[in-house]
């Protein structure tokens, strides 16, 4: 029996028309291709390729100074002349500097016990020790929960104080600044921050408010986290790389050469006096920690970051808590270098090379073209230039700068050595919402203030009942579980990553399958801790 095809069942003049269209279409295309396509494709490559420099150049830029810096530089207790303080038999604790201890809080019923004990837990003379309990919880079961572990640490001789606001204007930076303002902390000299998830040894200020004692322009003792569940999952794993790089290098090398460095919110010890030249506390962005830095270095005062003084502290665990803490991360710095670029510029009081170094490096390179870069090259243009093989990357930046500026960034890790090209894979993914909370900074749109706090889980996970029939399936929602975004270049990677495995020549489908796969576990939803 002959077999008949289908397209001898389709009349001549469909298939003619469908030929026609499919030839009319390829015309198009050509004819827009040559002269308009290719030399934008070509143009968004040079840009990226401009950038990638800029990144390259600034990584390795901070790798030397790190080396010098631990092999030549003396250490800080050195270079600030540190000296700790002593009771004295006559004065008695006299000769010790009045600090208030800030922990502000909102809804944070995982961890208020674990913030609230450390704080109350700081070894200093009790008469010159004020414990500020800055709660801003809309839950009313929590606020009382929160209140009752001040009153009973009141109980046992802590001078602990429960504060709340009638609401909640200008978030964090307003409950921090509403907390200077109260009469009982007039007296104090300092004041030492700790976010809700954070954890300071008992010894914490006696290390750090010493080296205050011999400089009077010291406005900032910033020290370095560590992170208590770092090996709960995969994500935490690949967030402890990227913060370890930024402790261990970006910071060390801030703190060296131009005694400047971004206030990471948390586990710091400011000057007051410092914070009152500065302008105070302002929430004209998501980052009002680094906006106080940066305000505080224009008035020519000097940060210091302890690396070998660390504060215990959570990491998100859930995808959707980090997307947040990413968002507000990407956006606030990015606004804040609009708005305060002019200034910085104009300022008579810092010299030109720091200044450079604060537009430049820490602004420019590392909140913007960092994400911008990583994005836009790795996911955008190098997919495109398969699809359109008239425009070719040159393989230094495909390959050897790729690879060395993700050997540097791997230092300050060498555990986690093993996890490299997921960690690679994953940052790719991250920088997709990096890169448009920046434009949403620069452009000040819609989210530009979004403030949602970071979610933390404390002990919840280790507590959760054993018994499955104790355990209530979550129910399934689409918003919290589906990314659409994530799964469109999951999609747009595949169609390219197949086209390359077809017709390229680079091998460029082993990266972009690889790739396909992140996007698509990030767009399900299957990262991170889920917590029912």
């Amino acid at each position: 029996m002959t077999e008949t095809s289908p397209r001898a069942l389709m009349p001549d003049s469909l298939l003619m028309g469908r030929e026609e269209v499919a030839g009319q279409i390829g015309m198009m295309w050509e004819i827009v291709k040559t002269p308009l396509i290719v030399p934008l494709l070509r143009l968004a490559v040079y840009i990226c390729l401009a950038m990638a420099l800029m990144l390259f150049v600034e990584r390795v830029y901070m790798g030397v100074i790190i080396v010098l810096v631990k092999l030549f530089w003396k250490k800080p207790e050195d270079r600030y002349k540190w000296k700790p303080y002593e009771e004295d038999l006559e004065s008695g604790s006299a000769a010790y500097p009045s600090v208030l201890v800030q922990v502000p809080m909102f809804n944070e019923k995982e961890v208020y016990k674990i913030s609230i004990g450390a704080a109350c837990g700081l070894s200093w003379p009790a008469d010159r020790l004020v414990i500020q309990v800055l709660d801003d919880s809309t839950d009313p079961t929590i606020k009382q929960m929160v209140e009752e572990e001040c009153q009973r640490w009141a109980a046992r001789g802590v001078n602990v104080v429960y504060q709340i606001r009638e609401t909640r204007g200008g978030y964090k930076a307003g409950a921090l600044k509403e907390g200077l303002k109260r009469r009982y902390v007039k007296h104090c000299e300092f004041v030492a921050i700790f976010d809700a998830d954070f954890r300071p040894e008992p010894d914490f200020l006696k290390r750090a408010i010493p080296f205050f004692r011999n400089n009077p322009d010291l406005a900032l003792v910033q020290a370095r986290w560590r992170f208590v569940n770092a090996d709960e999952c995969l994500m935490t794993r690949m967030q402890e790389m990227s913060l370890d790089y930024h402790f261990k290098v970006e910071q060390e090398v801030g703190s060296a050469t131009h005694a400047f460095f971004g206030f990471n919110g948390t586990a710091g010890v400011w000057r007051i006096a410092a914070i009152n030249e500065a302008g105070g506390w302002k929430d004209r962005t998501t980052v009002e920690d680094m906006d106080l830095a940066v305000r505080a270095s224009l008035h020519g005062w000097k940060f210091v970051y302890l690396g070998h003084l660390q504060v215990k502290s959570e990491l998100p665990s859930t995808f959707k808590a980090f997307r947040f803490q990413q968002h507000r991360w990407s956006c606030g710095p990015a606004n804040l270098f609009r708005k305060m670029v002019m200034e910085i510029a104009r300022n008579k009081k810092v010299k030109f090379w720091k200044k450079l170094y604060v537009i430049y490096s820490f602004f420019f390179v590392r909140k913007i073209i960092a994400h911008m870069v990583t994005f836009f090259f790795y996911c955008v243009v190098l997919p495109l230039t398969i699809l359109i093989p008239e425009v070719e990357v040159p393989i230094w930046g495909t390959i050897y700068i790729p690879s060395i500026i993700t050997i540097l960034n791997s230092v300050g890790t060498p555990r986690s050595l093993h996890l490299l090209f997921y960690w690679i894979l994953f940052e790719n993914v991250m920088a997709l919402h990096r890169t448009k909370a920046t434009f949403i900074g620069l452009l000040e749109a819609g989210r530009a203030n979004e403030w949602v706090v970071t979610e933390k889980l404390g002990d919840a996970l280790k507590n959760r009942p054993n018994s499955k029939t104790a355990i209530k399936r979550p129910r399934f929602k689409i918003g919290d579980r589906i990314h659409v975004l994530e799964l469109c270049f999951a999609v747009f990677l595949f169609i390219c990553g197949c086209y390359d495995l077809l017709y390229g020549k680079h091998y460029y489908y082993i990266y972009l399958f690889l790739q396909t796969i992140t996007f698509t576990i990030t767009g399900f939803g299957y990262i991170g801790t889920i917590v029912p």
